[in-house]
């Protein structure tokens, strides 16, 4: 049965979301330079899954996990984990700010494939909003700066849109389903898929049979051996278990309590909490390439979400008064 509609908290919710998943971006790119990706990933997400299983029990017991659409979860499951690999990836070797902007294309991702999977009508308006966020992509991309100057390879910086494109799909994937599971099943079904990935890493690669001396940052930090955690860094990952469970509830139960217009614009507050953690932590400032990006995407994405607001409220009053 649907939720019934509470917008104030499902803004409540996705704040508290954006802001734990800054904290968990934040805390994994802290980790980068120790430790491979899947191993952060597994303690990550075994210790998120304790807590997401204490949700389940406050919100109806073991019978909630019960469902009748097994592969559609894995599937979903499996596009959050790409869309996470991706992105983390690139935290190894760019700044905060840069991989978060570059995810923020994700809306205009959603926009332009829901013509071809929804069958959804699209105006010129919004198709030139997001013609708009892609120049942004461009420039924070700055085709004329040569490879050596950008601090990382092109292919890096694309793997945060490469993370936008598997999280859209992803959405589409839901909004096509239904939100027909609770919060924290939902949050539990990811936290699974995680340790199942990482585990599969893990017995391919967890010797770091496949990282040179030379290997490129990004590829040490996705294919580097596991190594015993630090006792200060095992607090860290409890902490990174404890925010994947918020994370997880959070954004799901957003997405159940009000109408993606209504939340969705509220999830660019993580853009500028990625700039302030760069910045306190590594000192990171972003250039005027990345700003310009920033205001591009940012101010597409909200166009779009604000016309499909419209849209939605136009197609509402027209079906009331055919009643």
């Amino acid at each position: 049965m649907q939720s019934p509609a509470r917008p104030a908290l499902g803004i409540l919710c996705i704040v508290f979301g954006m802001t734990a998943i800054s904290v968990n971006d934040m805390l994994i790119k802290r980790l980068s330079g120790g430790y491979p990706l899947h191993e952060i990933v597994f303690a990550r997400s075994a210790i998120g899954i304790v807590f997401s299983l204490a949700l389940v029990q406050m919100e109806g017991g073991w019978k909630i996990l019960r469902t009748d659409k097994a592969g559609w979860h894995i599937l979903r499951g499996l596009l959050v984990v790409a869309s996470n690999m991706a992105y983390f990836v690139a935290l190894a070797a760019i700044p905060l700010a840069d991989a978060t902007a570059l995810f923020f294309v994700a809306p205009l991702f959603i926009t332009v494939l829901s013509i071809p999977l929804l069958g959804e009508k699209v105006g010129p308006l919004r198709i030139g909003a997001v013609l708009v966020g892609f120049v942004g992509v461009i420039i924070m991309q700055r085709p004329w700066v040569s490879g050596s100057e950008l601090g990382a390879s092109r292919l890096v910086l694309l793997l945060p849109v490469l993370s936008a494109l598997t999280y859209a799909l992803m959405q589409l994937m839901t909004r096509r389903l239904g939100a027909t599971s609770k919060a924290s099943a939902l949050s539990v079904y990811i936290q699974l898929m995680f340790m199942v990935v990482s585990l599969g890493f893990f017995l391919v690669a967890g010797d770091g049979r496949f990282v040179q001396d030379n290997s490129a940052p990004s590829l040490v930090f996705l294919l580097r051996a596991w190594v015993w955690p630090e006792p200060s860094d095992a607090w860290v990952l409890v902490g990174l278990g404890l925010n994947a469970a918020i994370v997880g509830y959070c954004l799901s139960q957003a997405y159940r309590l009000a109408d993606a217009a209504t939340v969705a614009p509220f999830e660019y507050i993580g853009l500028p909490l990625a700039v302030f953690w760069g910045w306190f932590i590594w000192s990171d400032v972003p250039v005027w390439e990345v700003w310009t990006g920033i205001v591009l995407i940012v101010g597409s994405g909200l166009f779009v979400f604000l016309r499909e607001h419209q849209k939605s409220r136009r197609v509402a009053r027209t079906e009331i008064k055919r009643r």
